[in-house]
């Protein structure tokens, strides 16, 4: 659930084409159990703010952002606004539509998202993949993000995606997010685990 027009930037033409990426050898299912509960149609309701940054495949930094979410309900679909300010002053706006379809997966829709996204939750994990067409220089990469976001005991989401193209990992982008009202800190969570984070 993050922004990236043009956030790759021209000079990663020439970072990528090169070394096939890591397996990721991660499933969802192994976080089943762990706390706090991570609901993205609850946690992300009301706002949000995200910080992150974008590192290319050799660690070089090409961008960082803050993000401002609003997530309200339309039946049963979350629908999530998020508006991005890059360092280097460009705004991007996108508009999330996501659905819980059952037995903890998710389906979502955005503007400038290639199809459905699908994601899956599962204890404080939830992942989360898609396709978008990212403009690069004068032109546009379709690429594949491997998205994937962990609750933390005090109520803050940390977020780190894979970015591929052609199965080639180009770069990894990390998020950390937190409620904007340090009243919903916990949302998300189970009442007993917000009581056995504060011991």
């Amino acid at each position: 659930m993050v922004g990236f027009k043009r956030i790759l930037g021209v000079g990663l033409l020439l970072a990528a084409g090169i070394a096939l990426s890591g397996c990721n050898t991660m499933k969802i299912e192994d976080f089943a159990g762990k706390q706090p509960v991570l609901k993205p149609e609850t946690y992300f309701l009301g706002e949000t703010r995200g910080s992150g940054m974008f590192h290319d495949r050799f660690g070089n930094l090409r961008r960082q952002f803050v993000v401002d979410m609003v997530g309200e309900m339309d039946g049963d679909v979350l629908v999530l606004t998020e508006d991005f300010v890059y360092d280097d002053g460009e705004k991007e706006q996108r508009v999330w539509h996501l659905k819980p379809i059952g037995g903890g997966r998710y389906e979502g829709v955005a503007g400038d998202v290639i199809g459905t996204a699908n994601g899956e939750a599962a204890g404080n994990a939830f992942q989360w993949s898609y396709q978008i067409d990212l403009k690069v220089g004068e032109g546009r990469w379709r690429v594949s993000f491997d998205d994937w976001m962990f609750l933390q005991p005090g109520g803050v989401i940390l977020n780190r995606a894979t970015v591929t193209r052609w199965g080639i990992e180009i770069g990894t982008l990390t998020v950390s997010f937190h409620k904007k009202d340090a009243k919903s800190a916990f949302l998300g969570t189970q009442p007993q685990t917000v009581a056995q984070a504060a011991e």
